[in-house]
């Protein structure tokens, strides 16, 4: 039986995605290894995170101030916006360094067995977003049934607006085996085929 205020420690570990009894037991020790400026780091890392993080009023991005730094970058593309589920998407695109336009992020999606609505995720503002400039919308939620639903009912809201709406390509992945692939992923794959040049 470990002291009280070691098993709180633990207790609020084990809130993390993926971390068990025993992950939470070995962070907690690993803890007490930690000087106390690391400790009083890491206090005002989680102080900063819930007073200075907050949502882009333009995209919905994590940032800082009133617009993110892609918001606020003037090289960037305006005139294309890919929507995005949440921020750790927007990292992931940016990391291939090969799309230079916005983003818009939902910070979430349509969910009908969760409760989750179209009012209930960041997809009025995206609305605001598009004028007679924007030439690209790109959804690239998640292929999953959620993301499908959102991506169907974003298209559906923009179909009579003049602007092109595409979907990233799914598909099989590099170094992945056919055999290996279930059903949808190789309807998808089929779909989204392309020409050898």
């Amino acid at each position: 039986m470990y002291p009280k205020k070691f098993e709180n420690l633990i207790e609020c570990l084990r809130k993390l995605p993926g971390v068990g009894l025993k992950s939470a037991e070995r962070y907690a020790f690993d803890m007490l290894e930690y000087s106390e400026e690391d400790i009083n780091d890491f206090i005002q890392s989680l102080e900063d995170l819930k007073t200075s993080i907050h949502h882009c009023e333009r995209c919905g991005n994590l940032s800082e101030d009133n617009l993110c730094e892609i918001c606020k970058d003037n090289r960037r593309n305006k005139n294309i916006i890919c929507v995005v589920q949440h921020p750790k998407d927007v990292i992931a695109m940016e990391k291939t360094n090969e799309y230079h336009g916005v983003y818009h992020v939902l910070n979430g999606v349509i969910s009908t067995s969760k409760g989750i609505m179209p009012d209930d995720i960041n997809l009025m503002t995206l609305l605001d977003r598009i004028n007679d400039e924007t030439q690209e919308i790109i959804i690239a939620t998640n292929p999953t049934v959620e993301g499908e639903t959102t991506a169907l009912y974003i298209s559906k809201l923009l179909e009579n607006r003049e602007v092109a709406v595409t979907r990233l390509a799914h598909g099989l992945p590099m170094g992945g085996h056919l055999d290996y692939a279930d059903e949808l992923t190789i309807i998808k794959a089929m779909e989204g085929r392309i020409k050898i040049k």
